[in-house]
C-alpha cells in the first residue's frame, strides 16, 4: 500500500505533475516580470517566495495591477500646434 508521499511518479501522476509545473513556472514568470516592471516589491517579493500554482500571479495581472495602471501619472498629450495667423495685408 503507498501513501500520498511514497507513491512512484509514474503512470496518472506523471503528466499532472508536469502540467502544473509548467503552468506554474509560465504564471510565475509572467507576474514577476510585471511586478518588476511596475516597481511594485512587495507583490513581487510575494510571487517569489510563495508557490501557489500559478494563482497569485493570476490574481495579480488581472486586478491589481489595473489598479496600478491606473494610478500612473501619464505625460501630458502633445498639444496641436497653434493655427498659424494669416499675415496682415497692408
Amino acid at each position: 500500500m503507498y501513501s500520498l508521499f511514497n507513491m512512484p511518479l509514474t503512470g496518472s501522476w506523471a503528466p499532472w505533475l508536469v502540467a502544473l509545473a509548467v503552468w506554474s513556472i509560465v504564471w510565475k514568470g509572467l507576474g514577476l516580470w510585471k511586478a518588476g516592471r511596475n516597481n511594485q516589491l512587495i507583490w513581487f517579493l510575494a510571487m517569489f517566495l510563495f508557490n501557489t500554482a500559478g494563482i497569485l500571479p493570476i490574481v495579480y495581472i488581472l486586478w491589481f495591477q489595473k489598479a496600478y495602471k491606473e494610478t500612473i501619472v501619464l505625460p501630458k498629450a502633445k498639444r496641436k500646434p497653434a493655427k498659424k495667423e494669416k499675415a496682415k495685408k497692408r
